[in-house]
């Protein structure tokens, strides 16, 4: 799968209209593909192939709007108004359609609007036999591009349906309204892939069922975003152990995709609930399945719904032929069981040994920047602590960390701790309530919102009110997922916070839209804050935090301290009260999986000196 800017492979239906508007003709490809050429006069066209049927069209990109709102869901639309013709793109990997819409508006904003209407070119163009490739943007066309688009403002743009067309905002060549190009350049699939990121990714797109782990922090999340990103939505399904690391990945939990319920039932129960239609055909479109959070999905669920994929899919390939990418950290939280025996790993599983042929671990971390913190982190993950660690977290409980009004958030091992401590402490607040409650699309949805959305369907705020920030609203500002700040005012019932950062900011509503197994599209709008005078462990993975503190005196897990100690942005930012180094301890079977996966790695990697060989997977 390329992402050079100049191609595209994707679903493409071409509707060509008449002069008052009605349909000429309409074709669907489902797999064609789409690909930015010069012709010998170096006109800029898009050539379109469906290799099935071994259709060829190229279009002129001249008098084009191009519509672009749902491009992350792999769709767009690009109108060629003197063919009369539409192109509606969808099912294409979103960074892929992203990269093929912004070299086109960056390579329409670079041309010269002289050489575009000298006509004995106008004459030549019947002549389209000899084509290129577009040339890869320079930094100079990508910087006009980028100006022009930062300069107008803001606009919706939509994908009309291919049977419905009509007038839309939108970015076209003609530059006296460009429009929401804007988008092209605020897209979530933004930022560069380090070395060992993008090995991983091209395992992913090469075919290759991929585990990949890495300590916190070290972009698993990021990583994973990309990978998503870059395969056809139609038949990718990204999910995730727990609600909320699916609603960070823009999926659904894995129980809503699997469809077994708890998966606590016989085998044959399981699989007459697989059978049912609206499950069978989930299971039937997939290809790639994403899991999140790997590390608390159980063995024991694990093996049941691989041998769901078999029975739905009709064959006995490992997982019924999906490719699996998989990623988490074994040594942060286990899996909870649903029954009264201990639940096992999903690499004790009878399925991993099975289905996943590749591995892979990050080593480069990301959230915090000191050797030091990143080495105690380090040592605290394998269950490792020595004197030095033992001092080090010691004297963090001196440490004055609170700034502008905001405390230090107490992690808590159990949830109910940190919602005794958060109602206690607005209670004790004598200033005015604030209730905000959520607006939901579908009013029906409104539990299943609350178990997978971070953000709270009631929330009551008071002047005082210690808050986080629960979106990435301002990055340069600091106003990122996890920021701490304490409510300081209500400026016509909106909250005005005061961040640890120095930023203020007031908190108007924000949507989260969440993905049913259905593939539907649910959302709520509310303000993106959450009570913080404590937080429970367990809610606060995937988070960085700038101001914590933590008694670890009643964890109750193996990783749970890590994941605790390891939410901190760094030294400065954490509070650990009577540390014990008894409260660190990792599980036997997860030193001794860490262990074999290590040396597999470098059998795998280990090249020889003085010989070029190709070295494949031991077997």
């Amino acid at each position: 799968m390329d992402s050079d800017g100049y191609s595209l492979t994707c679903t493409v239906t071409m509707e060509w209209l008449n002069s008052q508007g009605g349909i000429l003709r309409k074709t669907t490809h489902r797999t064609a593909s789409l690909r930015l050429i010069r012709n010998d006069q170096r006109e800029m066209l898009i050539e379109m192939h469906a290799e099935k049927v071994n259709v060829r069209t190229k279009l002129r990109l001249k008098g084009i709007s191009v519509f672009n709102k749902y491009m992350t869901e792999g769709k767009a639309s690009i109108k060629f108004k003197e063919q009369n013709c539409t192109l509606f793109l969808s099912n294409a990997p979103a960074s892929q359609l992203i990269n093929f819409l912004k070299t086109i508006f960056i390579k329409i904003t670079g041309q010269d609007e002289k050489t575009l209407k000298d006509p004995l070119k106008e004459k030549l163009l019947e002549n389209m036999q000899g084509a290129e490739n577009i040339s890869p943007a320079t930094s100079t066309e990508i910087n006009r591009a980028k100006e022009k688009a930062l300069a107008v403002s803001r606009t919706t743009a939509t994908t009309p349906s291919p049977s419905i067309v009509r007038k839309r905002k939108h970015f076209s060549d003609h530059t006296s309204k460009v429009p929401a190009a804007k988008k092209l350049y605020e897209n979530p699939t933004a930022g560069e892939l380090t070395e060992e990121q993008a090995k991983i990714l091209n395992a992913v797109l090469s075919g290759k069922n991929v585990f990949f782990t890495g300590s916190a922090g070290t972009g698993k999340s990021f990583l994973l975003k990309k990978i998503i990103s870059a395969l056809p939505p139609d038949a990718t399904m990204a999910t995730a152990s727990t609600g909320v690391a699916a609603c960070h990945i823009g999926g659904i939990t894995l129980h809503q995709f699997a469809g077994i319920g708890l998966g606590t039932g016989t085998m044959e129960r399981c699989l007459q609930l697989a059978s049912r239609g609206s499950v069978t055909s989930i299971w039937r479109k997939t290809k790639h399945l994403v899991i999140d959070e790997i590390s608390m999905v159980d063995g024991d669920f694990f093996d049941k719904i691989e041998a769901v994929a078999r029975h739905i899919r009709r064959t006995e390939r490992p997982f019924g032929g999906i490719q699996l990418i998989l990623c988490g950290d074994f040594f942060q939280l286990p899996p909870v069981s649903k029954t009264n025996d201990r639940a096992k790993f999903c690499f004790q599983s009878q399925a991993w040994q099975k289905c996943v042929h590749f591995n892979f671990e990050l080593q480069i971390v990301h959230r915090q920047k000191d050797k030091i913190f990143v080495k105690v982190l380090n040592n605290i993950r394998i269950g490792r602590v020595t004197d030095d660690i033992v001092e080090t977290l010691k004297e963090t409980a001196k440490q004055k960390i609170e700034s502008n009004g905001v405390l230090a958030t107490r992690l808590c091992s159990h949830v109910k701790e940190a919602d005794e401590i958060n109602d206690f402490q607005l209670n004790e607040l004598k200033s005015e309530i604030k209730v905000y409650t959520a607006l939901d699309s579908d009013g029906s949805m409104t539990y299943m919102l609350d178990q997978q959305l971070p953000i709270p369907g009631k929330l009551v705020l008071k002047v005082g009110a210690q808050v986080m920030l629960l979106k990435n609203i301002n990055v340069n500002s600091g106003l990122v997922n996890g920021a701490r700040g304490v409510v300081i005012d209500f400026k016509n019932d909106i909250p005005v916070i005061q961040f640890r950062c120095g930023t203020r900011y007031e908190a108007k509503m924000e949507k989260w839209t969440i993905k049913t197994s259905s593939g539907a599209f649910v959302h709520r709008k509310q303000v993106p804050l959450k009570l913080a005078w404590a937080f429970s462990i367990h809610k606060s993975q995937g988070l960085t935090l700038d101001c914590v503190e933590m008694c670890l005196s009643r964890v109750f897990d193996a990783g749970q301290s890590y994941v605790a100690l390891s939410r901190a942005q760094s030294l400065q930012s954490l509070r650990v009260l009577d540390f014990n180094s008894r409260q660190v301890w990792a599980n036997t079977a997860v030193l001794e999986f860490y262990k074999k996966f290590r040396r597999t790695l470098q059998d795998i990697e280990m090249i020889p000196l003085g010989k070029k060989i190709k070295l494949e997977k031991k077997k």
